[in-house]
């Protein structure tokens, strides 16, 4: 088996993606961006998901086959649901989603012959997988959560959402003695960490086996900066996409965003997004008096997201506590410099080749470090357009899913080899 797996034979891997879901961004498009890239590398994918993404993924491979693979869907019984609203009963949901899936698992592992198991959505290093209890060689992440927000830039936070951030926090404390936690890594040949905050997280005796892995990666559909229609206004245009929760630091952007006003008076905000936070942020923008120059757009289609991003000089993504930075990425790979605190995910996507990592200290320190960078790129068009060749070489020559599912494979040859010296795996949990 060892010269099979070492000559590159296709690998039969067995994906958990709860959230699993074509033309979608956030956890949805990851889930599938993974499975169709380890598809297209040439592996036999069967990926366990929920039965509500089923249309969305059948319209897909009818428009688009691909080979190799498949997908088996589960979701509780409708009885057994009935208390899950939106995001209200998420967690427990998704938690008896788990147990569910482990014993569709079990059952697809009578029938195939899996070389590695993966779970992949949700990425969050405080839910278990049940599927590290399948008896295969189990690869757990990436997974993120474990980002924080400085406290000095809580103190900008309304205390309801000041409270969250608590509640957060005492969830990732206990995340660190949770039996069932202990009980995943244990079983994890391999745990990935989207960042270095998230492996701290991680008791130390796991550590050996942990790697810190972004989990995206960019599409080949980014056009050059060059290519971008010329505008005869001469604005410079901002575009911040996120949903409007505090913790995204949008208030932070609006305030940079008011300073780089004041020097140069024709740029242009565009907002996408919804959310809680919304009201204050606009209440915001009105004090600061910089709310004619802002365009509020609700939630759109990934693929008018994606038009947006050309259409603009900079992204700004000044997200106290992301993991990923799904936007940051997309924003990469259409050209656009991005300017970002220096913290999470996106500190890990961004560097000075395409954009600013503003450090995260003191609020006034903090704004004037992000307005600083909006500045620079709009007072010197030549750095700009260094940037936005930056960004494009950044995404596709770093993380591009192709790039992204070779090294995934290595990583499952690795961890295959190792199970087969280590001798048999224990039996399955009954």
């Amino acid at each position: 088996m060892d010269g099979e797996l070492n000559r590159g034979r296709a690998l039969r891997v067995l994906l958990s993606a709860y959230a699993c879901e074509p033309h979608k961004g956030s956890e949805p498009g990851i889930g599938w961006s993974w499975a169709t890239a380890l598809a297209r590398a040439g592996h036999d994918v069967w990926v366990v998901t929920r039965s509500n993404n089923r249309p969305a993924i059948q319209q897909a491979l009818a428009a688009q086959p691909l080979a190799g693979l498949r997908f088996a869907y589960y979701d509780l019984p409708r009885w057994a649901r009935w208390w899950k609203r939106g995001p209200r009963g998420v967690r427990l949901y998704y938690t008896l989603w788990q147990w569910g899936a482990y014993r569709l698992a079990r059952r697809l592992c009578r029938s195939v012959r899996f070389d590695v198991a993966h779970h992949i959505t949700f990425g969050v290093f405080r839910h278990p997988s049940f599927m590290a209890f399948l008896g295969l060689p189990f690869v757990f992440g990436p997974v993120g959560g474990g980002e924080t927000a400085p406290f000095g830039l809580r103190r900008t936070y309304p205390l309801r959402a000041f409270v969250a951030d608590l509640a957060r926090d005492l969830a990732n404390g206990y995340a660190r003695v949770d039996p069932l936690m202990h009980a995943v890594y244990r079983r994890s040949a391999a745990v990935l960490c989207k960042t270095a905050e998230t492996l701290r997280c991680i008791p130390r005796r796991y550590h050996g086996r942990c790697l810190v892995s972004i989990e995206l990666g960019a599409e080949a559909q980014g056009r050059p900066p060059e290519a971008r229609a010329p505008r005869g206004d001469g604005a410079f245009r901002v575009l911040y996409v996120g949903r409007l929760v505090h913790w995204k630091g949008l208030h932070l952007g609006l305030a940079a965003f008011a300073k780089l006003r004041a020097v140069c008076p024709g740029a242009r905000l565009t907002v996408i997004g919804s959310g809680p936070a919304e009201p204050r942020m606009r209440s915001l923008a009105r004090r600061a008096g910089i709310a004619e120059a802002i365009t509020w757009v609700p939630w759109i289609e990934r693929a008018a997201v994606m038009r947006a991003y050309v259409e603009h000089d900079a992204f700004l993504f000044p997200s106290l506590h992301d993991s990923s930075g799904n936007a940051v990425l997309e924003a990469l790979s259409c050209g656009l410099p991005v300017i970002c605190l220096d913290t999470g995910g996106p500190a890990v996507l961004v560097d000075g080749s395409c954009g600013f990592r503003v450090p995260a200290g003191r609020p006034e320190r903090t704004v004037a470090g992000l307005a600083q960078a909006l500045c620079a790129l709009a007072a010197d068009a030549e750095l700009a357009r260094r940037m936005a060749g930056g960004a494009l070489r950044r995404a596709h020559g770093h993380f591009s899913w192709e790039q992204q599912a070779a090294r995934m494979e290595r990583l499952y040859r690795t961890v295959i080899a190792a199970a087969a010296v280590a001798g048999p795996a224990a039996e399955p949990a009954r």
